[in-house]
């Protein structure tokens, strides 16, 4: 295989092998030659294992050839070239690289180590105005469209701007605020850790991060932009205001970034909201126990733009970075939110239940619902670092969160005619981290990690029918209609401690003990209420419709760990040893459980080359709930949905086998990644649902050990670059899951225990299928192709959806940017009774004169003015499946104005 990084005009091939004063080739080396009339570069490679390159050059022209490789003085000599091809090898010596900033800032592409170094100007062709622009067409590089980031199948998981976080815990902030003119380069960090004391000791092979470097001009100086604009022929207003300002100096930086619209742009949607970690890591990934705190959050989440009717958006957020001394640093974010959205959405439900009788019955249902949802949100964190020296590292960070969320529901079912509902919340929570790490020798380094999460939620949901579907104690059936509520309070203080020490046994290998505890307490208080049409309150104070739960939970354990080095292996066995304590108190009793576990892991990395790898872990893991499943009173999950909990619910065992391989070939900019997974749970904790109609009350029971939940998923890339102005990429994913959930079936009499019972086994295999191909000409408008292909395959009906997408980019005039991406959707099931196709255009022209602050731009969003999108789903639960319609925003013209600082 072969780079080939010149234009398909040129004619001549220049290769051979970068060696050595020994005559060994030397891997990733680079290389490059210099048009000596032009100045241009034209062709660069970097060598493969054996120090092979390739370069197509013009014939008959004279080159400068350049080649550096760390440790080794650079290398320059003038070549001509005939008509011929052409074998030339380049011996380097070692020495200190003199020249090594010159060829830094040639060479597009090079490594050091482990990180990889792009150049952006060397990618650019005019078009691109934010870090998303230019990442995508970095080789290896991809970005979805939610701006998240993705390097040889790793997401990254922290993007810094002059090694200072940026919106630490999130990469959207970046890849769509960040201006495309004020990068220099930007690096890769493969194997990121950010405590050096640990360097080496842990598994880093899937953490990835970003560092932007800046230009000259932009650092010690305000750069950004400020934009606004307005609707172009729209009957209503629109219009965007939307500031970015940024400012970095050694010891200072800070991001400011504002946005206001009403025209579907989300900065920051609410699920980003919900999933911002602050940067805050999983420091019991190896514990061998999982307890997950679930959010009460009533469902109120904000979708995509394209899904909602209408959307109103402000957003605020400021991050800022201070070095007090070289030692100390103190840094954090704030960041602000409101949308106001519309959302208009028809949906078709279909269930097939297969009777004890042997006979079977379809339920199906149609809905239309009209719904406003109303949200402000806040972000806050705060932090402190302080690196004295190479062997002491501290820091504490706190994340705070906080919200007011509103959500108003107008809902018409053929099956229970009109609905209207109303979900309120004001959650908060405040995540601590404290950790410090000493290194007292070569041999000893010790590490102490803490994590405390206060969490306080009070979701109110009502729910205003014609009639009420479920039978409870104590309510008032003779009304005009059943307005029924319920407010819930819960609780939680979680604090998990972890403490290490490593001893060095040998050079390559070292023994990693861990002594930890998880404590959690939990308070979970819920009521329900009617109101009557007089008025008044009526409220249902009997045990089974409310909830005081205490519950305690505490997992203290030993691990202990062997980490070895052979050859081209590593391998880190080792176990935990676990006490569990847990204890709650409800119904004037209290239910405590007692017992150990001892549970295995295993981490194994096959290091085939430098850039090749192949990765094996293995882990038994311990699966416990927390108090939303215990608590036995009955809580609302939807207006037709009741859920009860089962305070004698024990834990689950899950075993996972994963392995991966990886391969990155930086001399054809090849990058190969696949990966296979296998899970098998066994005492699953699931639902025991009673259906009446699209009616259920469910509860929580451990699944006998004899139906184990099972699932099998498998991803394979393959992506190039190639010829200079060429990418190309292909991926598969494939997902095979088995569900067991408890079916009860209705009988002639009122007690609902002695209902007869079956265990609903359900499958599903999910397939995606995907080809993407784009260009990158300097001179030449540039085209993006991209097909994707699904399929859902569950036991009651098979879902295909086809997507193709085009993107055009032009650069021409020296002052005109033309942008435009088109999509096409077509969703259809086996039946055919599902069978729609929608389509999606947008475009943007620019205009901005060399060295110009101004930018003028006219965009168009659903240019071609579609109604509505389509998506499918699936519930394990009861198996029914779902087609949904939503309306989307119309098309939009906005005129914009663009100053840059």
């Amino acid at each position: 295989m072969a780079l080939s990084t010149g234009a398909f005009s040129q004619n001549i091939r220049f290769e051979g092998i970068i060696k050595d004063s020994t005559g060994v080739g030397l891997e990733m080396a680079n290389i490059m030659a210099v048009n000596q009339q032009t100045k241009a570069m034209d062709a660069y490679a970097i060598t493969n294992e054996a120090g092979k390159f390739v370069l197509n050059l013009n014939a008959n022209t004279a080159y400068i050839i350049k080649a550096s490789y760390l440790g080794y003085e650079n290398y320059e000599k003038t070549v001509q070239t005939g008509s011929s091809n052409m074998n030339y090898n380049v011996v380097l010596r070692e020495g200190i690289l003199l020249k090594g900033v010159e060829i830094v800032h040639e060479m597009p592409v090079r490594i050091s180590g482990d990180t990889i170094i792009y150049n952006a100007d060397s990618f650019k062709n005019g078009t691109e105005r934010k870090l998303e622009d230019v990442l995508k067409k970095l080789p290896g590089v991809e970005v979805n469209k939610d701006g998240e980031i993705e390097v040889e199948g790793k997401k990254v998981q922290k993007v810094m701007v002059e090694g200072k976080d940026f919106f630490d815990g999130d990469t959207k902030l970046a890849t769509k605020n960040i201006p495309a003119d004020a990068l220099d380069k930007i690096q890769v960090l493969r194997n990121y850790n950010e405590v050096t004391n640990l360097k080496g000791l842990e598994n880093n092979e899937e953490n990835v991060a970003l560092n932007i470097k800046l230009k000259d001009g932009k650092k010690n100086f305000w750069f950004g932009d400020i934009t606004a604009g307005i609707g172009v022929g729209h009957e209503e207003d629109r219009y965007i205001i939307n500031p970015k300002l940024f400012y970095y100096n050694p010891k200072f930086s800070l991001n400011v970034i504002g946005n206001k619209n009403n025209i579907g742009e989300l900065p920051l949607t609410a699920q980003d909201y919900f999933k911002f970690t602050g940067g805050f890591k999983n420091m019991m990934r190896k514990g061998g126990s999982s307890f997950n705190v679930v959010s009460n959050d009533l469902g109120i989440l904000g979708l995509r733009n394209n899904q909602a009717a209408n959307i109103e958006s402000s957003f605020g957020a400021a991050n800022f970075s201070f070095n007090p001394s070289k030692a100390w640093t103190l840094s954090g974010f704030g960041i602000v939110l409101g949308n106001k959205t519309e959302i208009e959405t028809k949906t078709i439900s279909n269930r097939t239940d297969e009777l004890p009788d042997g006979t079977s019955q379809t339920i199906s249902e149609t809905k239309e619902d009209f719904t406003r949802q109303d949200s402000k949100q806040a972000l806050l964190k705060l932090s402190s670092s302080y690196v004295p020296s190479e062997k002491v590292h501290f820091d504490y960070d706190a994340l705070v969160k906080f919200s007011d969320q509103k959500e108003n529901t107008s809902l018409y079912s053929n099956l229970l005619s009109d609905i209207y509902t109303n979900k309120k919340q004001n959650p908060f929570s405040i995540n601590q981290n404290l950790n410090y790490y000493y290194t007292l020798s070569d041999k000893h380094v010790f590490a102490f990690e803490m994590q405390h999460m206060y969490q306080d939620e009070d979701p109110l949901y009502n729910a205003n029918l014609e009639t009420q579907p479920f039978v409870l104690s104590g309510y008032n059936t003779t009304q005009t209609r059943d307005d029924i509520s319920q407010k819930r309070f819960v609780k939680t203080n979680k604090l998990d401690s972890k403490f290490d020490y490593y001893y060095m046994v040998t050079p390559k290998s070292n023994i990693n003990l861990t002594l930890g505890n998880t404590y959690s307490y939990q308070n979970f208080d819920s009521s329900i209420f009617q109101i009557l049409d007089n008025g008044t309150q009526n409220n249902l104070t009997a045990t089974e419709n409310s909830n005081d739960v205490n519950y305690m939970f505490n997992d203290v354990f030993l691990g202990v760990h062997y980490k070895f080095l052979t050859g081209k292996f590593t391998f880190n066995p080792g176990f935990s040893v676990h006490q569990y304590n847990m204890n709650d108190e409800q119904l004037g009793t209290s239910n405590k459980q007692s017992f150990t576990r001892i549970l295995p892991d295993v981490y194994a990395l096959w290091q085939i080359k430098k850039s090749e790898t192949l990765t094996y872990n293995y882990s038994l893991t311990n699966n416990f709930t927390d108090i939303n499943k215990l608590a036995q009173g009955y809580v609302f999950s939807n207006y037709n949905s009741l859920f009860s909990g089962n305070r004698y619910l024990e834990n689950s065992t899950s075993q996972v086998h994963s392995l991966r391989y990886f391969k990155y070939n930086m001399f054809n900019f090849e990058n190969i990644f696949a990966n296979i997974s296998y899970t098998k749970q066994v005492d699953a904790i699931k639902n025991k649902a009673l259906f009446s109609g699209v009616n259920q009350v469910s509860s929580a029971v451990n699944i006998n050990s004899s139906f184990p939940e099972e699932s099998l998923s498998g991803s394979a890339n393959y992506g190039r670059s190639f010829f200079k102005y060429y990418k190309a990429n292909a991926r598969v994913s494939i997902g095979w899951n088995k569900f067991n959930n408890i079916r009860v079936y209705p009988d002639t009499d009122t007690d609902p225990d002695n209902n007869p019972t079956a265990i609903q086994t359900t499958e599903s295999l999910s397939q995606s299928y995907s080809l993407g191909f784009s260009t990158n000409f300097k001179q030449l408008p540039n085209l993006g192709i991209s097909y994707n292909y699904s399929i859902s395959d569950n036991f009651s009906d098979i879902v295909y959806t086809d997507s193709p997408s085009l993107t055009l980019e032009y650069y021409f005039l020296e002052a005109f940017s033309f942008t435009s991406e088109y999509n096409f959707f077509h969703n259809y099931n086996k039946s055919k009774t599902i069978d729609s196709e929608y389509d999606f255009l947008s475009a943007n022209i620019m205009y901005q004169k060399k060295d110009s602050k101004w930018e003028w731009k006219l965009s168009g969003t659903n240019l071609l003015d579609t109604k509505s999108l389509d998506s499918n789903s699936f519930s394990q639960l009861g198996g029914t499946s779902t087609f949904s319609s939503y309306k989307v925003q119309p098309r939009y013209l906005i005129l914009s104005l663009k100053y840059n600082l």
